[in-house]
C-alpha cells in the first residue's frame, strides 16, 4: 500500500493546498471548509450505513484525512474516497 514517505509527500501536498486556499478571504473560506468536512463526515457515516444494509463491503472510514479530503475537494472528494475504496476492493 502507501509506505511512510509517500504518504507524507501526500499530507504535504494537500496541506500546501488548504494554505493556498485559505491565503484569500481567511475567515470565509475556513467556515466553508468547515461546512464541507462536516457534511461530508454526515456523508460518509450516512454512505457507510446505506452500503452496510445492502451488504456492499465498500466502506470508508471516520477519520481526520479522510475529512481533510472532503472538506478541501467536496462532491468530488467524497466520490474519490469511495472511488479508491471500490477499486481495493476488486
Amino acid at each position: 500500500m502507501l509506505d511512510t514517505k509517500s504518504f507524507m509527500i501526500m499530507a504535504a501536498a494537500c496541506g500546501a493546498v488548504l494554505l493556498i486556499g485559505i491565503a484569500g478571504r481567511p475567515l470565509a473560506r475556513l467556515l466553508r471548509f468547515c461546512l464541507r468536512a462536516a457534511a461530508g463526515v454526515l456523508g460518509v457515516y450516512l454512505a457507510n450505513m446505506v452500503l452496510a444494509a445492502a451488504h456492499i463491503p465498500v466502506a470508508v472510514g471516520l477519520n481526520l484525512f479522510n475529512m481533510l479530503i472532503v472538506g478541501a475537494l467536496g462532491l468530488p472528494g467524497f466520490g474519490l474516497l469511495y472511488a479508491i475504496s471500490a477499486v481495493n476492493f476488486m
